[in-house]
């Protein structure tokens, strides 16, 4: 009897039930947190979709009330409020109230940018096409090449809910990865020449501008694409609290409380849905490649525009392509890595104003795309 007791204790724990998916998932979760803690790759993002894909891959017994997939889990409980979409507008809020649109308004040129470089998200959705994946998927695929997590939460939600795990990997890990990614890419798309530019100041930007913007944006950008508005309409009211000089309260609860507590529950449940068995696979793999390329496309688009636009700007109104790369909507971390390139080949050149602002652009520019995405398909 005693015997038996054991040998059915065994065999409850998750030991006996670990295959090596969740083996090589948990690995992966080990990396994810070596990245945020020992390199400090964005350990916002990466160190809780760590810790969430080595939970989601515990083996168990059905029936213990904690898996993700189980209904009336507690996992099962926040999965939910992930899948309905409740989180990345409450992120959405939070960035607003964190943004100060100054560098966007002082040198309007940079709103250009943010649209150029969503290149990355039309190119990629054509080629899932063709690789076989249906129009809604394909598009899901694509915004990963914004660089927005939210928005690619949001987005996979409405087009590809079983491609929620793959897509937010995807979206977070490259974001997460940009001061690996994109230098490289900068550097193979423009000449050193290229590299010195030096730009001058923005304009002053009055206090009366940046209450007035995120109202006029919001109306503009909610009519170009309505599918957009919960996350432009979070997104703008987060800045008009911050910016109207009256709500301070409110605007610092957006910026730190809401915007903390949803990014914990998004990265724990976006990690523990990566479960081995279901994760490990072709269609997976195809997803981050694909993602990949989407996020290295908009990179060098956003780049090449601004040699575009060179063309036609006198040698003192040029604009520094690095910043281009900027124009994905990875913030802060793209407009740091344009002045860390920059600065690699001129010391005293101050990029980070300027990339600031395209990067500001490509914030709103993704959730743009995000809604145009949604309106067709």
């Amino acid at each position: 009897m005693l015997l038996e007791s054991f040998i059915d204790f065994i065999n409850s724990t998750g030991f006996s039930h670990l295959s090596w998916q969740n083996v090589v998932m948990m690995a992966a979760g080990c990396v994810f947190i070596y990245l945020s803690v020992k390199k400090n790759y964005e350990p916002m993002l990466l160190l809780p979709i760590g810790f969430g894909i080595i939970i989601g891959n515990i083996p168990f017994i059905d029936g213990l009330g904690v898996n993700i997939y189980e209904e009336g889990s507690v996992f099962n409980i926040l999965f939910e409020s992930v899948h309905r979409n409740i989180f990345p507008p409450l992120i959405f809020l939070g960035i607003g109230a964190m943004t100060d649109f100054t560098a966007l308004l002082s040198n309007p040129k940079t709103f250009l940018l943010g649209a150029a470089a969503q290149a990355g998200i039309f190119a990629s959705l054509l080629c899932a096409y063709y690789l076989g994946f249906s129009i809604e998927e394909s598009a899901a695929i694509g915004i990963i090449g914004g660089a927005d997590g939210p928005t690619s939460i949001y987005m996979a939600m409405k087009l590809a809910p079983h491609l929620l795990g793959p897509i937010a990997m995807a979206a977070y890990s490259y974001m997460a990865l940009v001061p690996v990614i994109q230098p490289p890419l900068m550097k193979l798309a423009t000449s050193k020449e290229e590299r010195l530019i030096r730009m001058k100041s923005g304009r002053t930007v009055k206090k009366i501008e940046l209450i007035i913007f995120p109202i006029a944006g919001f109306i503009i950008s909610a009519l170009l694409a309505p599918a957009s508005l919960p996350l432009i309409g979070m997104l703008f009211l987060g800045n008009l609290l911050k910016e109207s000089g009256v709500t301070d309260r409110l605007a610092k609860t957006a910026a730190n409380s809401i915007i903390d507590t949803s990014t914990i529950i998004i990265g724990v449940v976006v990690g523990a849905s990566a479960r081995g068995d279901l994760f490990l696979t072709w269609e997976t793999i195809k997803v981050l490649l694909l993602g990949c390329f989407a996020f290295a496309f908009s990179t060098v688009g956003g780049v090449l525009f601004v040699k575009f636009i060179n063309l036609f700007l006198k040698n003192e109104e040029k604009l520094n392509p690095l910043i281009g790369s900027a124009g994905v909507s990875a913030f802060p971390a793209a407009a740091r890595v344009s002045q860390m390139v920059g600065r690699e080949y001129d010391k005293h050149n101050h990029l980070l104003m300027h990339a600031m602002g395209a990067n500001l652009a490509g914030q709103i520019a993704s959730a743009v795309a995000a809604g145009i995405l949604l309106s067709f398909f």
